[in-house]
This record gives structure tokens, C-alpha cells and sequence, in this order.
């Protein structure tokens, strides 16, 4: 088995391209699948093998689990937005459960035995406490986390089953851009909250959303806790190296475990930019809760993992040089 080999599946979306550059930077070889109804091909190394295929076709996870004697598969394509889900949960049960049947079923004929996942916070759903650690009651509130709790357990069984070793990385805010600026955020439609006050900087005529300013915070606005995307992407080498030791079947919270309210990152992104950024605020949205927060000691103390960009403004420089650089994305 070739031990730098691995598949990044969805490795042209967001995250998945940034772990993608990542793992190219430590020696790995990957090869990303990708169906591109969300991702770039333009986010995707050139050098790097590129195969476009769809979860819900066997047979081209197959064909591209035949590229490569591959030791790991890492996992990003997800349908991700929870308002959709709400909606079409048909097409989350279908995209995210199913097709990650498939993949893990044909990981299996091609004798791969190490997968990590690109999970989420919102498999705990309505918060108890913060910060959140991993032992927290999951209780998703929506289609799209509980897809995502659905796989999480069925990663469970196939270990206890088939000896499948797996990582659950489950993500808080990722945020920011590579601070190369060659790659970054580009969603569509885009409902993360740093790349849509960047927006309103970049065009004055654009007004910033926040909604609900009565929540029990320090201004009235919902916290949540940001982490780099390249920390992301670093925390996934790190899983994998676990599972090569002693990690056979976990979960972990990703999060710099600093919470920020709204406005205090509309006021991180006025100072970066130096630009006004005009903010309405609207009504609450159903199921937000008041604040968010990772308590990640367990991705420290067992991955040897520490976020290297938890400056907020660091953050949102990274995701405003993108943006100034890319004003219409990959497109432009």
C-alpha cells in the first residue's frame, strides 16, 4: 500500500481543496474526486490527479479507488446547508448518507481501511452547555445535521464490523482563505458569515445581515468560534497519522474555543479593510442558538493539534486578500 497515496473526496470544495494544498506540502499524493456541483476544478493543485465523478456511481468510486494502492480516503463531499435541508431533506439523506454508503462500501472491495470525516458541530444541535466537548447529548436539529450523525455512527459500525479505522472531525466556523491567496471561499449561494461582510466591503451599496441583536451576549449577537480553514486541513494530516498508531474509531471537535459575537466581526472586518460596512439587523432565525463554542482539548492532547491562526483579525485578512484578489470568485 503506498502510504502517501490518499483520495480526497470533495477535495475541490472549501475545505477539501485547502487540505488537498496541505497534504501536497507534506509529501502526500493525493488524488481528488470531485462531482463539482459545489467545488472548483480551478481549486485543485495543478499535479494533481483530478478524477470527476459522483458518490452516488458506484462504479466511478470505484474507477477512482483503481488509481492508487491508497492508504486513507478523505471525506468532504457533503450537502451542507441547513435551510436546504430543511426544505429537500430527500436529496441530504440521499447525497450524505447513501453516498457515503457507497464510498465506504467500495473502500472496503479495494481494501482501504482508513477514512477521515469531515463532520460538523451541528450533530449536537440544541447547546446545553459551552463550551461543547465531545460527550455532549446529540440531538441534531435539522436534516443536515443529523445526515451527519447518521454517518458518524455508521463509521461506528463499520469499525466494530469490518475493522474500518476512522476520524470524525467535527468542524465549528471555518473560516479564513490560504494566506497564499491562490485559493479560497467561494460558495454559491454564500451564507457564512466573514465572506459576506467582506462582500458588503467590497460594495458599499451592499448592506451586511445580522440576525437577532437580543441574544444573551456581550452586544446582543450570536457568538460562534472561528477556526482557519489551513487549520482544518493540518488537523486532518494529524488524524491520519493518528490511525496509523493508536487512533482506531474517534471524534474530535475542531475549534480555537474563543468565541466571537457578529458585530465583533463586523468590527474585525472594519478593521481589516478599513472600509465602512453597513449592517442591518433582522429578526432571529429559527434554531440559532446564543453561542457556540469548541472545547477541542481532545484534538490537542490526543493529535498533537494546536490551531497556528486563531487571531480573528488574522482570519479575516486571509479571507479579505482572497476576496480583493477574486471579487467574482474562481470564476473571475
Amino acid at each position: 500500500m503506498g502510504a502517501k497515496d490518499v483520495l480526497v473526496v470533495g477535495g475541490a470544495g472549501y475545505v477539501g481543496s485547502h487540505t488537498v494544498r496541505y497534504l501536497v506540502r507534506k509529501g502526500y499524493r493525493p488524488v481528488v474526486f470531485d462531482n463539482l456541483s459545489t467545488g472548483h476544478r480551478a481549486s485543485v493543485p495543478r499535479g494533481v490527479p483530478f478524477v470527476k465523478g459522483d458518490l452516488l456511481k458506484p462504479a466511478s468510486i470505484g474507477r477512482a479507488l483503481e488509481k492508487a494502492p491508497f492508504a486513507a480516503v478523505f471525506h468532504f463531499a457533503a450537502k451542507a446547508l441547513v435551510g436546504e435541508s430543511v426544505e429537500n431533506p430527500a436529496l441530504y439523506y440521499r447525497e450524505n448518507v447513501t453516498g457515503t454508503l457507497n464510498l465506504l462500501e467500495a473502500m472496503l472491495a479495494h481494501r482501504v481501511k482508513r477514512i477521515v470525516f469531515s463532520s460538523t458541530a451541528a450533530t449536537y444541535g440544541n447547546v446545553e452547555a459551552v463550551p461543547l466537548t465531545e460527550d455532549h447529548p446529540k440531538n441534531p436539529c435539522n436534516p443536515y445535521g443529523f445526515t451527519k450523525w447518521a454517518i458518524e455512527r455508521m463509521l461506528e459500525d463499520f469499525h466494530a464490523a469490518y475493522g474500518l479505522r476512522s476520524v470524525r472531525l467535527r468542524y465549528f466556523n471555518a473560516a479564513g482563505c490560504d494566506p497564499s491567496g491562490e485559493i479560497g471561499e467561494d460558495h454559491d449561494p454564500e451564507t457564512h458569515l466573514i465572506p459576506n461582510i467582506l462582500k458588503a466591503a467590497l460594495n458599499s451599496r451592499r448592506k451586511m445581515k445580522i440576525f437577532g441583536d437580543d441574544y444573551p451576549t456581550i452586544d446582543g449577537t450570536c457568538v460562534r468560534d472561528y477556526i482557519h480553514v489551513t487549520d482544518l486541513a493540518q488537523a486532518h494530516v494529524l488524524a491520519l497519522d493518528a490511525m496509523k498508531k493508536d487512533v482506531h474509531c474517534d471524534a474530535f471537535n475542531l475549534g480555537n474555543g474563543n468565541g466571537y459575537s457578529c458585530m465583533q466581526v463586523v468590527e474585525a472586518a472594519r478593521r481589516v479593510t478599513g472600509r465602512s460596512i453597513a449592517v442591518t439587523v433582522t429578526g432571529r432565525r429559527p434554531g440559532d442558538p446564543a453561542i457556540l463554542v469548541a472545547g477541542a482539548d481532545r484534538a490537542r492532547d490526543v493529535l498533537g493539534w494546536s490551531p497556528a491562526h486563531d487571531s480573528l483579525d488574522e482570519i479575516v485578512e486571509t479571507a479579505w486578500r482572497w476576496m480583493v484578489a477574486h471579487p467574482r470568485g474562481y470564476v473571475g
